[in-house]
């Protein structure tokens, strides 16, 4: 092969590499930002323990398995007990805090997909789509190197080899192609309904559906029809062609910043526009898993001033806890290239650690920094902490600090069972030739199931059924051969079918009312003005705000209103009785309760807007007989 052969070949190769590769660091952050959410995802849900997750909620475990898949499996259903659930939402939680800092980073991801997947199965009421996307991010995550960067895992990363700055594997574009799905998919769905295209009122419709209505969408609501119609084009649009903008192959840096801050920008807008709980801001954190290694590489230059650059650290060769300790800390802090040398190789610096009981950090006029003082002068050092240093650098503070510092260096030993857990290991980023196999094979049956999703849906809208593509494909995955590949899906929640307002915004809009008949006669608003008068009329936002707390009890209401609903309300019925009747004594309890829908069906932009009251159905409180 000649040389100019051999130059194309890498040339091509490396091209390859950085159009399907994804950086380090940006899956660092996407790593660091996908836990941040599961943890204020799992905070928001652990309000809700016994009402949503526990047999003596609106979903008991007898419930759960009339209207489950058979192979929808959940580690939380096995108790129905509050406290049960308590302990496995803390165990969950201790998970999302290793994967935030990204130890045993690999097996921190797959323990938290198994767990999501279990939380989302034990209640398939509140699921929606932001619930979809966080099983499709973790599921390829697992084959992802998410601990290579900013973790402890790479903190106390042993291998001498040094680390690449971006990673290309299967892995890197089956997470590509995921996204580009969730997007495309989205869109594919929604050209099924002329609201989307060519009418162009479906933002119309969206921002009047009171269950995820807000403020700032109420404010678009007033724009002129021109203006929503123009923005529910370009949201079509840029769903469908946006995501390819990650596949350019030329200017690949300045596409892909390109389209990190349009899709940010895009979600924040959805968050002001609609209540969707952290849906929009684990769409911001599928983003950053794009920043390009440009982008991180300026940004490094920039913040290497001369006193960082002039840093250097030492510690006690014979304290495995203060090797560990100074590692951890020139990771987090964000110091890279920093020097971390035993104390024992200078004769004057060992004498100072000696003599003062503590490490030793040089700044780079070559003053020496001892203790607390010198632990709040590297924190003034970090892009990121700064702001720290300058709390812990406060009169007040200054002497706890000392003290603290000398009571764990008097207690080293002790101090290091702390840290027993955290290991030197090797990292290996490398390719791996069988897991690219693995990921390959996965990869394609997701393909294929979106597919599926799409040719079924197609053919189920039909009015008229024909004989072309999407009829051959129907018959094809009808088939019991290719049915069966099906379990998969289910086990693993690959079963993907990306519809958040699509084909078409829900138009079935309207409220719950509950009139409550106390034992003394009186009727009473069981859900918004508890205690008070029945009142038919529309809720304020903001009494809609107080009765779904969270998207959790958002989703439960709009299924509600949906197929599901129909065993749904049986049970919620039993739940509000019940919820009552622990509360109040005496005549104030109820004796009975009635159940109305009032439907207020989105009209077309002009039309009078009508109410139909429905009554869903009539509950006794003092048995368990169930009237619908």
């Amino acid at each position: 092969m000649t040389v100019s052969m051999e130059k194309e070949k890498n040339n091509f190769s490396g091209k390859l590499e950085k159009l399907f590769g994804l950086d380090l660091r940006s899956l660092a952050l996407f790593r660091v930002g996908l836990a941040l959410v599961i943890i204020v995802d799992l905070i928001i849900r652990a309000g809700d323990l016994r009402s949503l997750y526990s047999d003596a909620g609106v979903m008991p475990r007898t419930l759960l398995k009339e209207i489950a898949n058979p192979f929808y499996w959940s580690i939380n259903s096995i108790s129905g007990e509050p406290f049960v659930q308590g302990l496995i939402f803390l165990i969950i939680g201790l998970i999302a805090i290793a994967l935030l800092v990204g130890y045993r980073t690999r097996l921190a991801t797959i323990a938290m997909w198994a767990f999501v997947i279990s939380i989302q199965n034990r209640n398939p009421a509140l699921n929606f789509a932001g619930d979809a996307v966080l099983r499709a991010l973790l599921f390829w995550a697992m084959f992802l190197p998410l601990g290579a960067s900013y973790s402890i895992d790479s903190a106390l990363n042993s291998s001498p080899e040094k680390l690449p700055k971006r990673i290309a594997s299967a892995a890197t574009v089956a997470l590509m192609i995921q996204i580009v799905l969730i997007y495309a998919g989205s869109a594919a769905y929604k050209t099924k309904s002329e609201i989307w295209w060519p009418d162009g009122d479906a933002v119309y419709y969206a921002l009047n559906f009171d269950g995820y209505a807000t403020p700032f969408g109420q404010f678009l609501l007033s724009f002129p029809e021109p203006i929503l119609k123009l923005l529910t084009w370009i949201a079509l649009w840029f769903e469908w062609l946006g995501p390819l903008m990650i596949f350019i192959p030329v200017g690949i840096t300045f596409f892909r910043w390109v389209s990190v801050v349009l899709f940010i920008l895009l979600h924040i807008s959805f968050g002001l526009s609609f209540e969707l709980g952290v849906f929009p801001y684990l769409c911001v954190v599928i983003w950053l898993v794009f920043i390009p290694t440009e982008v991180w590489d300026n940004w490094e230059k920039k913040i290497q001033t001369n006193e960082r650059q002039g840093l250097r650290i030492y510690y006690d060769a014979d304290c495995g806890f203060c090797k560990k300790v100074v590692y951890l800390l020139r990771t987090f802090l964000i110091l890279p290239g920093t020097p971390l040398t035993t104390a024992q190789t200078d004769e004057s610096i060992y004498v100072d650690m000696q003599e003062k009981n503590s490490w030793v950090v040089v700044d780079w006029q070559e003053n020496r920094h001892f203790k607390w003082e010198a632990l709040v002068y590297v924190f003034s050092l970090s892009p990121i902490f700064k702001p720290l240093a300058f709390l812990m650098g406060l009169s007040a503070i200054m002497p706890l600090g000392t003290k603290f510092y000398e009571s764990i260096a008097n207690n080293r030993k002790f101090a290091g069972n702390f840290t027993k857990p955290l290991q030197f290991r090797p990292l290996d980023v490398g390719p791996n030739l069988g897991l690219n196999i693995v990921v390959s094979l996965l990869l394609i049956y997701t393909l294929i199931w979106n597919v599926k999703g799409f040719v079924q849906q197609t053919y189920n809208r039909r009015q008229e059924k024909k004989q072309d593509f999407i009829t051959k494909a129907d018959k094809l995955f009808k088939r019991k051969t290719v049915q069966q590949l099906d379990v998969f899906s289910r086990v693993t929640r690959l079963d993907q079918l990306w519809s958040i307002f699509a084909p078409a915004p829900p138009r079935d809009d309207g409220w719950h009312v509950i009139q409550g008949n106390l034992k003394n006669g009186k009727e009473v608003d069981v859900l918004y003005e508890k205690g008070e008068s029945v009142s038919w009329d529309k809720p304020t936002m903001k009494q809609f705000n107080n009765l779904y707390k969270n998207m959790q009890w958002r989703s439960y209401f709009v299924t509600l209103n949906r197929a599901m609903g129909r065993k749904l309300y049986p049970y919620y019925a039993e739940y509000v009785c019940r919820e009552w009747n622990n509360k109040y004594e005496g005549s104030e309890k109820l004796e009975s309760l009635d159940i109305f829908y009032m439907d207020e069906r989105t009209v077309p932009p002009g039309e009078i807007q009508t109410v139909e009251k429905k009554n869903i159905m009539q509950k006794s409180c003092s048995d368990e007989q169930n009237n619908i």
